[in-house]
């Protein structure tokens, strides 16, 4: 079983459409914040201190998706229950579940990679391979 993290989200009424239900854009917008959440709850220092240690300097998406299954709105407290589901030799895939009273509304995947400054050019990135003390302490 993955390590699993859970982040707390209060759904405010500007996260929702006019029909009251929250943005589809939003959802994306916590997945991406449980993300980094999972990260600092497992260990990992914040992306500036990583870049100083390891060169990295976040965990950009590669591919994202979702399926809607019940809506939210104003009000609710809901909760992205996140985990790393894949690690593969440069990607790895997250998995976001976002759930009301542990009813699921939604299920997201992410499939990021760790990124440096590219060598020849340090206004691009580029993908390393996975470090082995951070799959450790996420694992």
């Amino acid at each position: 079983m993955s390590k699993v993290v859970v982040y707390p989200v209060n759904v405010e009424f500007g996260d929702c459409d006019p029909a009251g239900i929250v943005f589809f854009p939003n959802f994306f917008r916590w997945y991406d914040a449980s993300s980094r959440n999972f990260f600092r709850t497992c260990g990992v220092p914040a992306w500036r201190d990583t870049e100083k240690s390891h060169g990295i300097i976040g965990t950009p998406v590669v591919d994202i998706g979702s399926r809607f299954i019940q809506p939210a709105t104003y009000g609710d407290k809901v909760e992205v229950h996140t985990s790393v589901v894949e690690w593969n030799a440069k990607t790895f895939v997250m998995l976001h579940q976002l759930k009301r009273d542990g009813v699921l509304l939604s299920e997201g995947r992410d499939t990021r990679v760790f990124a440096i400054r590219h060598p020849e050019d340090p206004a691009r990135i580029k993908a390393i391979p996975i470090p082995e003390d951070i799959k450790q302490l996420c694992s």
